[in-house]
């Protein structure tokens, strides 16, 4: 059982990481490892920041919808990929033994700060790509098998998800990035929900920390878009990714 102090405190890391994700992304990086510190073990704090995060994607999603609606066909085979992939990471999860997971948590964090910072330049490559006219069509379909496994990903750990999936659809799919970003955010929203549905029925969610940190995602989400004109995503990018790698090597040492 937390202490009031430690609601307190995971709360406001929520706030924190639901404003990081609304402006740059980056937002595991800080609530997973507040989970830990006040001492929720590694494969239950991860469950319960998966659930937490959820409505934060929702909201994206939302604000998105115009772009999702055109592409439906895309969403017939692209959904289904990942909520397979979304449960089958987070079974993959819920096998992995608390050592094993703790001693794979500073990986993770360090492949999470990694895909933070090659975030701008696949935004930059995508847009150079869309910019230079018709490319030889490869079959979408080709599509479902990198978003699974991205998907897996997703559903085992999360950080750095909307990465991968922008660039594995940036590769196979000729569209917008406008187009390809609300795509992800759609497929980003589909992974963690299912893996989030597959965690409820686990005995590893910390229910009232949850509830304290969706609260603590959703204004942090309000906030970060009212800071959206004050603050340059690309910096803070770079602090989160500078905090990530500080956190992964803290993790080491321990």
């Amino acid at each position: 059982m937390l202490s009031a102090l430690e609601y307190v405190i995971i709360g406001l890391a929520a706030v924190a990481g639901g404003a990081v994700n609304a402006l740059a992304g980056g937002g595991t990086l800080i609530t997973f490892p507040m989970l830990t510190a006040v001492g929720i073990p590694a494969v239950a704090a991860n469950v319960t920041n998966t659930i937490a995060l959820c409505p934060g994607y929702l909201g994206g999603t939302l604000a998105q919808l115009k772009d999702i609606r055109s592409q439906e066909k895309r969403l017939l085979f692209l959904i289904p990929a990942g909520i397979a992939g979304g449960v089958g990471g987070g079974l993959l999860l819920l096998n992995t033994g608390e050592q094993l997971f703790r001693a794979l948590v500073p990986y993770l964090i360090l492949l999470a700060a990694v895909l933070l910072s090659v975030q701008e330049p696949v935004r930059k490559w995508l847009n150079r790509r869309s910019g230079e006219g018709p490319h030889s069509k490869t079959s979408e379909l080709w599509t479902v098998l990198p978003v699974a496994l991205a998907a897996v990903y997703g559903g085992y750990f999360g950080a750095g998800l909307s990465v991968i999936i922008l660039a594995v659809l940036g590769l196979v799919i000729d569209d917008s990035l406008t187009r390809l970003n609300a795509l992800k955010q759609l497929i980003s929203l589909v992974v963690n929900v299912a893996a989030a549905v597959f965690f409820i029925f686990s005995d590893q969610v910390v229910w009232t920390a949850a509830v304290v940190m969706a609260v603590g995602a959703l204004l942090g989400g309000v906030l970060g878009g009212r800071l959206a004109g004050a603050i340059r995503p690309v910096v803070l990018r770079r602090v989160i990714v500078a905090v990530g790698v500080v956190i992964a090597v803290i993790y080491f040492v321990r």
